[in-house]
């Protein structure tokens, strides 16, 4: 595929790309979404699904695996060594870039994206299937050192505030203004109250998507943040309600314009929007 101007292309593949790798042994392709029932109707040939909830988070307490159970986790999906897992799943990737950036965040580096995941690929009418297929489980172990410089937690996120860090809501406007407290589609709880944190720029993570899913260039995604004051020369933290829309932006920023100090808040608005006291912009 093209590099698009992008700073580190190689965190992307293409549909074409992944086509013509299926029965590659050293790629493993993993679909990621809230729960797998798209995965279970029909997916990718020969692809793992991971449900984002039960499978990369802890079974007791808000957080992801650990880097030995990240391990296991990819040893069952048939990931050795010499592995590259492609990850991809539906609404233009929001949950495969939050995996991609937990296994990053783990330590885990040969990971890419697929560049408009299961909508570009459906809108290409490529194969699917509904047979699940079973990959030895390997002896996989983590090795990579961990990567906590791409996540912001509450503390470093209240300190900031007030500071030349650039904070960036990539909810829906509706959301920023303090309107909604989720996306439509979604129940309309979660956090205590509604609003953003303070001096936030608000640019939906959807800006940073074409029609197919696929990023936009390198020039399109550096006008639209630096058109908001969003430079690389700042330390960017951003957050949406969860934490999966803000991975896509962290993709964008990071990995595509190449931003040295990118953070991801995962505790997001959930968080945020419950804490006593913490200071809170409407409109």
């Amino acid at each position: 595929m093209g590099s698009n101007g992008y700073a580190h292309p190689e965190t992307l593949v293409d549909t074409d790309w992944l086509a013509a790798h299926l029965d590659d042994e050293a790629v493993r392709v993993i679909e990621v979404d809230e729960d797998t029932t798209a995965y279970e109707q029909d997916h990718i040939p020969g692809s793992v699904g991971w449900n984002w909830t039960k499978d990369l988070h802890t079974a007791v307490g808000r957080d992801y695996l650990d880097r030995d159970a990240l391990g296991r986790l990819l040893a069952e999906a048939g990931v050795d060594h010499d592995t590259t897992v492609i990850l991809y799943g539906g609404n233009n990737n929001w949950f495969a870039a939050y995996a991609y950036w937990i296994l990053r965040l783990r330590g885990f580096d040969k990971v890419k994206l697929l560049d408009g995941g299961r909508k570009k690929w459906e809108l290409e009418s490529r194969g699917m299937t509904r047979l699940v297929t079973d990959h030895e489980r390997t002896d996989f172990t983590m090795t990579g050192e961990e990567n906590p410089q791409f996540r912001a937690l509450r503390g470093e996120v209240l300190e900031s505030l007030g500071s030349a860090v650039r904070m960036v809501d990539v909810r829906s406007p509706e959301e920023y203004r303090g309107e909604k407290l989720a996306p439509p589609h979604l129940p309309q709880e979660q956090a205590q109250v509604p609003g953003h944190i303070p001096s936030a720029a608000n640019v939906p993570w959807s800006q940073a998507a074409n029609d197919d899913g696929t990023f936009k260039s390198a020039g399109e995604l550096k006008a639209l943040y630096e058109g908001n004051d969003i430079t690389s020369d700042r330390e960017v933290i951003a957050y949406c309600r969860i934490g999966e829309r803000s991975s896509h932006t962290w993709f964008a920023l990071h990995e595509l314009l190449g931003y040295p100090d990118v953070k991801n808040y995962d505790g997001s608005w959930t968080e945020y929007g419950s804490l006593v006291r913490a200071p809170v912009e409407l409109g």
